[in-house]
């Protein structure tokens, strides 16, 4: 009788990790290794660039004291700054999420000129990881922008009825500015340059942040833009966020704000890694 022996492949015995399968798929635990690697790599690329954290640090203090002592006084009387910080501030929750989320497509933009990509292009790895990492360390700089705003809106003298409350309107926050990041992403992968998605991003967002509840009551507004008003999604998010602070009625807004997130990361999303796909 023959005896037959059989041997391990070499990666099996080396105790390296198994390469993906034949049709290119990729578990997903190996996704999840993927993608927290990659978090790895875009932190620590924070932690040598620190300048990279300045818009995130910044922007909201200089947003809350310029809005809150150049409308405060025209929308709720001189002297009565402290009741426009309770109206403001969750709308400002809603405006650095959107103001974070443009830079994600520039520094995927920017990624692609340096020849980052390059070096992922002959990595096993998933895609959609290097999308995902991004998204989730671009959340960590915005509740970093949000945890700054709301120090400096307590110094100023917001009030918050429930702090579970508090919590749910930051959550329902990052939940809408994710959902954006994918539209900015997408924009990222097909514009030229970061300058070009700089710029078409401005586009979208003024009007948005200016044409929205977030500063100023819509019934002060004329009857046209009350209407892009009721249907921005800004609006909404403002409303949802301020409801949720200050302990008023929600109505829909809550609702709404959910819906428009899963429908635009629904969207963008698919898309986004198309392109990017196409482009790797």
């Amino acid at each position: 009788m023959s005896t037959v022996t059989t041997t391990k492949p070499a990666a099996a015995r080396s105790g390296a990790a198994p390469a993906p399968s034949d049709d290119g798929r990729i578990g997903l635990r190996g996704n999840l290794r993927h993608i927290g690697a990659l978090v790895r790599r875009n932190a620590l690329q924070i932690k040598q660039d620190p300048e990279s954290m300045f818009d995130a640090v910044f922007m909201p203090i200089i947003f809350t004291l310029l809005f809150v002592f150049v409308f405060g006084g025209a929308i709720s009387g001189k002297g009565n700054q402290e009741q426009y910080v309770n109206y403001v501030l969750p709308g400002l929750m809603a405006m650095m999420g959107m103001n974070i989320a443009m830079g994600v497509g520039t520094g995927v933009n920017d990624d692609f000129k340096k020849g980052v990509m390059d070096r992922f292009r002959s990595m096993p790895i998933a895609r959609s990881s290097v999308l995902i990492a991004k998204i989730v360390v671009e959340l960590g700089r915005m509740m970093v922008a949000i945890a700054i705003l709301l120090t400096v809106g307590f110094m100023l003298g917001l009030s918050v009825q429930s702090v579970v409350d508090l919590f749910l309107a930051i959550g329902l926050s990052a939940v809408f500015g994710a959902s954006l990041m994918w539209i900015f992403i997408l924009l990222g992968l097909t514009m030229k340059t970061a300058q070009a998605v700089q710029g078409m991003a401005m586009l979208v967002l003024m009007p948005l942040q200016f044409g929205s509840s977030i500063f100023a009551p819509p019934t002060t507004m004329p009857g046209w833009l009350q209407s892009f008003t009721e249907y921005n999604p800004l609006s909404n998010l403002a409303d949802a966020a301020r409801g949720l602070i200050n302990g008023t009625p929600l109505g829909h807004s809550v609702w709404v704000t959910l819906a428009w997130s899963v429908a635009i990361t629904a969207i963008a999303m698919p898309l986004a890694v198309r392109k990017f796909r196409q482009k790797t």
